[in-house]
């Protein structure tokens, strides 16, 4: 992303939708259908008729997944909160970026150079 007008500008434009977003959850909603333990049951028939549809929203919290049933009712919110957290990770990267052009153009390197910070060891360094 460019960043339009100057970087104190579009960073307080960041703050602003940042503090504008709302609820924002990470993760992923599905929609799962599933049999029961019932071996009589329309879903262990040939071919079966699963139950459902449950709808999941699933995240990683401390390394491990944690999966929460959530209503049809609810279904809407947590799109519009995942949405959010999209969204929340844009901006955060936008701002990564202009922090990184800044720095560039305090320390007058390359804009969004590639590779190592190091010097290659065949090369001369010219701070020496």
């Amino acid at each position: 992303m460019s960043p339009t007008g100057s970087s104190p500008d579009r960073v307080a434009e960041i703050a602003a939708e940042i503090a504008a977003l709302g609820p924002a959850l990470p993760g992923t909603l599905l929609q799962r259908h599933s049999r029961c333990n019932n071996p009589g049951c329309h879903c262990h028939a040939d071919p079966p008729t699963l139950h459902g549809p449950y709808w999941q929203w699933t995240r990683k919290r401390h390394g491990k997944t944690v999966t929460r049933r959530v209503s049809t009712d609810h279904v809407d919110d947590y799109r519009h909160w995942l949405a959010n957290h999209h969204r929340l990770r844009e901006l955060v990267t936008e701002l990564e970026d202009l922090a990184l052009a800044t720095t560039d153009q305090i320390t007058g390197r390359t804009p969004h150079s590639t590779g190592t910070d190091k010097t290659p060891q065949n090369s001369v360094d010219p701070a020496r």
